[in-house]
């Protein structure tokens, strides 16, 4: 009895083994677990790579502020700053006419165009010279009987009346005499002027435009001789928008202007000029103001304008004008300013800023931004179809790259 009893109080041999067996899976499991965290953390996260493949690829520049110069660029007419319908301003028939006088051709001021039959007012300069000779001479005559007459009022010693003494020192014969003399120098002097106007000049540099009449014509003031205009300057007509006004200088030294012909001259080639002038009003439909553009020596007559292009009346012209300057601006191209006088910017997080900004001066093709966006910020320049602030972007040719450095063949 006592021997079973210590046989059953013994520890079994085996029993070791069979705890083993039963943990070790369990920390098998562990083990396992813990290497797939470790693998987890580790390894490629898929989190930005999906973020990066949602995002919309767009194109960007960075915004750039400095001095610029505001340009307006508008279509205008030439046309003749000085033109004059030449009249005679005496009657008779035409006795000679230049060689130039067709149209296009040109004639300085003073230039001889044409001459009248100027015989009848040579004589009639005659005749009236005579008569000033006659005059003067009466004139003395009647000097000389009046220091008579005052010589025997003196002896006579008589009191009389005012009048009656002028009557006696023939005030009224001398009075008379000298008011015949002025009279007929009046009439030589018409005369002379009226011979003088048988020659027929330009009244300024000029360039004839039509001629109405020949070698032989009977001419009248009423009658037109021809039609000339200034060739020392013409006058482009532009219509500029009221808006713009302020950015243009008039007069003397007015704005800077480039005139452009590219139909006639090709393109590159222009004619330089000055904002001359500028209408009054405002037109009330398209509230447009007309602006004058002077342009000197358009025909390049001189030698200061020699090789550069003729400026022809009529033409219809570019005109490209150097407005005041603006010290600090960002010029954007205009179909990159969005609904409302937005732009688009991308932010330092890749999300789509629609960002409100102030425009000082609009022209046909760019705009100039003077707030609401910085310097060296991402311009997006690519056209989104839905944007919506915040919405995910990505600069174009990104995801390429970005994945090309994290797989694992480059690892």
């Amino acid at each position: 009895m006592d021997s079973d009893q210590q046989h059953n109080e013994s520890p079994s041999p085996n029993r070791p083994a069979t705890l083993l067996r039963l943990l070790l899976p369990v920390v098998l499991v562990a083990i396992g677990a813990v290497i797939a965290m470790w693998l987890m953390q580790s390894g490629p996260k898929a989190k930005p790579r999906q973020k990066i493949r949602n995002a919309v690829a767009v194109d960007v520049r960075p915004v750039e502020f400095g001095p610029q110069t505001t340009t307006i660029s508008i279509m205008g007419t030439v046309r003749p700053k000085n033109e004059v319908i030449l009249k005679p301003e005496v009657s008779g028939k035409i006795t000679s006419i230049s060689e130039k006088l067709v149209p296009g051709g040109y004639f300085n001021k003073d230039e001889v165009l044409l001459t009248i039959e100027p015989n009848d007012y040579q004589l009639a300069v005659q005749q009236l010279a005579s008569e000033v000779a006659r005059a003067e001479a009466d004139l003395r005559i009647e000097l000389g009987r009046q220091r008579v007459a005052l010589k025997e009022y003196e002896l006579l010693g008589e009191k009389v009346s005012d009048e009656e003494r002028d009557l006696m020192l023939r005030i009224p014969q001398l009075e008379s005499s000298k008011a015949s003399l002025v009279e007929v120098k009046i009439r030589l002097e018409q005369a002379r002027l009226d011979l003088e106007r048988t020659t027929v000049r330009a009244p300024f540099n000029s360039v004839l435009i039509t001629r109405e009449v020949n070698l032989g014509t009977s001419v009248t003031p009423s009658t037109t001789l021809a039609t000339l205009v200034d060739s020392d300057a013409y006058w482009v007509e532009a219509p500029i928008a009221a808006s713009q006004v302020k950015w243009i200088k008039v007069g003397q030294q007015g704005s800077a202007v480039r005139i452009y012909d590219s139909a006639s001259w090709g393109s590159g080639l222009y004619r330089q000029g000055r904002a001359a002038g500028m209408a009054a009003t405002v037109e009330t439909q398209g509230r447009m103001v007309e602006l004058l553009v002077e342009v000197a020596d358009p025909l390049a007559l001189t030698k200061h304008s020699e090789g550069q292009p003729k400026l022809l009346l009529g033409s219809y012209v570019q005109v490209k004008i150097e407005g005041a300057a603006l010290p600090r601006a960002a010029m954007i191209e205009r179909e990159l300013i969005r609904d409302g006088d937005r732009v688009w910017i991308m932010d330092e997080q890749g999300n789509l800023d629609i960002r409100p900004v102030e425009i000082a001066f609009r022209a046909r093709d760019h705009v100039l931004i003077t707030d609401g966006i910085n310097a060296e910020e991402k311009l997006v320049t690519s056209n989104l179809p839905s944007p919506v602030q915040g919405m995910a972007l990505r600069i174009m040719g990104e995801e390429d790259k970005t994945q090309t450095s994290g797989s694992p063949s480059q690892q």
